[in-house]
């Protein structure tokens, strides 16, 4: 099969939520389908039931949210879906961010009770930011929700998009029955008896004036259903591709994930209208992702997926070319060429090796340390794919370990986490404290546990008298050197040696830019500078 024809089957696309709109259980939902998995668990497991697929971090399990992001491949009538699921709660945005550099699409959840929220406002101007096609599955219609049409108004006024639903529910709550599909103009019913797998669709009605709903629909729904429908084909605009494809307009999908409704119709609808992979942005040049030469980026590094071995994973989205596994590839910040014999494709945690890839594809790359996040790997040009960056952390802390004598363990598991992006660190010039910086408070708390259960070092957090750090750089290096020797009481070095300015308050960092107008202090640090 032809390059661009195996290029154009993939489907690449992130699914984002505020914490409980119920986007871990909709993943599973869409891998039931796709075939990966046969029984999807629950997100908070009680007895017998199986752990939700993609939460497979132990502190995700026993908090039942989202904190890493996985990815899982699938199939599903002739394309291929590279799924990424991301961390739901809002203090590991950064996370997300850069998930979202990997994808070229993506599902929007919203709980149909509340509407939008603060972290999917968020991540949707993420997603805007980059002009990204989102469509959007208003889930948990089997609880009381808010009216239809005013949840799609709030979508129009409060994310600035038009809205183009797909389906619309039939009742809600005790009284959700199911969907009228505005696309093929037929009404579905739904059959609640097992959650756990596959639906039966009772009846596929056609239209709204077949002689059928009237036996099926209660006299009053049906009523509100037509009206409702009247009025949505008056208000909202019709579907436009090139809208969707230009960000401009979502596509509307109305079901509830736990029972597994309405989830077909989504990810029909993602195979028809979602792009292929799109040319990715490069310092010098765009990458057309039908290009025979092979390049990709690491978005994301995980340590310890599995346990028992003390295994590296960076995850890299092939950007362009044909991966057969055993190519020698540079990677362009080292000039070091690397075999990749055992690179992997993921269903979370399970694995297998990726004896072939296109763009598109995300697949894993085992190292020791030496692929760090925002890498360039090619078949040789040098290529700088831009948009990876990291943030200044918004909360520090010092960090030590209960026991003194395992400071070097700490050492070890402190820069592994921050290869991850997972955390800051910052080792200071005067009395080698160790400085942790994180974006949102969870964090320290996740860190701790890892620390504890991976590494088998207990820590204590200590408050410090810092709100802040930025990165200093200048182009006169005799500045940079003098600042640094003036002010050894706050520089500290991140975990790759660039030097950090750490703030006591807003005031400590607005004179001290006002002092040393010829150094740069950045709250974003672009990946290899």
């Amino acid at each position: 099969m032809q390059l661009e024809e195996n290029i154009n089957k993939r489907r690449t696309f992130a699914i984002i939520a505020h914490p409980d709109a119920g986007k871990t259980t909709l993943t599973e939902k869409l891998l039931l389908y796709g075939g990966a998995i046969q029984l999807a668990g629950a997100v908070k497991a009680r007895g017998n039931q199986r752990r939700a697929t993609s939460d497979w971090m132990k502190v995700e399990r026993e908090r039942g949210i989202s904190v890493s992001s996985s990815v899982m491949t699938f199939n599903y009538k002739d394309k291929i879906f590279n799924l990424l699921d991301t961390p739901g709660h809002q203090d590991f945005s950064e996370d997300t961010y850069r998930v979202l550099t990997a994808v070229d699409s993506a599902v929007m959840v919203l709980d149909g009770a509340q509407g939008i929220e603060t972290q999917t406002k968020k991540l949707f101007e993420v997603c805007r930011l980059r002009d990204m096609p989102i469509a959007t599955f208003i889930n948990k219609l089997d609880r009381e929700s808010k009216d239809p049409i005013e949840l799609i108004d709030e979508i129009e006024q409060t994310l600035q998009i038009d809205v183009c639903p797909f389906s619309w529910p039939i009742g809600m709550g005790n009284k959700f029955m199911g969907c009228y599909d505005l696309i093929k103009d037929q009404v579905i019913l739904m059959n609640k008896a097992n959650k756990e797998k596959k639906p039966e669709i009772i009846s596929t009605l056609h239209g709204l004036d077949d002689e059928g709903l009237s036996e099926k629909i209660p006299q009053d729904l049906l009523n509100e259903l037509k009206e409702q429908i009247l009025m949505v084909k008056e208000l909202c605009k019709s579907f436009d591709l090139k809208s969707y494809l230009e960000g401009n307009l979502t596509p509307v999908y109305f079901g509830s994930a736990i029972n597994t409704f309405g989830v077909q119709e989504l990810l029909d609808g993602l195979t028809e209208i979602t792009p292929s992979p799109k040319i990715q942005p490069a310092v010098n040049r765009s990458v057309l992702p039908t290009e025979e030469k092979v390049s990709g980026f690491i978005f994301k590094i995980q340590a310890n997926m599995d346990p028992k071995h003390r295994d590296r994973i960076a995850f890299m989205r092939l950007c362009s070319g044909h991966f057969k596994r055993g190519m020698k590839l540079k990677h362009i910040r080292t000039e070091k060429n690397i075999a990749l014999h055992n690179a992997i494709l993921f269903l979370a945690q399970d694995r297998e090796l990726a004896e072939e890839a296109f763009a598109g594809d995300i697949i894993g790359v085992p190292n020791h340390g030496n692929l760090h996040i925002g890498d360039t790997i090619t078949e040789g040009e040098k290529i700088q794919f831009t948009g990876l960056p990291s943030f200044a952390p918004e909360f520090l802390k010092k960090i030590r370990p209960e026991d003194p004598l395992l400071t070097k363990h700490l050492t070890k598991a402190l820069n592994q986490l921050a290869e991850e992006g997972a955390i800051s660190i910052f080792k200071r010039h005067l009395g080698g404290d160790w400085i942790i910086g994180v974006i949102g408070q969870l964090q320290f708390e996740v860190m701790a546990d890892r620390i504890r259960t991976e590494y088998e070092v207990p820590v204590v957090f200590e408050e410090s008298n810092l709100i802040t750090a930025r990165w200093v750089k200048s182009d006169e290096q005799n500045s940079l050197n003098e600042f640094i020797k003036k002010h050894k009481d706050v520089i500290a070095d991140d975990h790759k040696g660039n030097p950090v300015f750490l703030a006591r308050n807003n005031w400590h960092i607005d004179h001290t830019i006002e002092e040393w107008p010829n150094l740069k202090f950045s709250k974003v640090l672009e990946p290899n500078t």
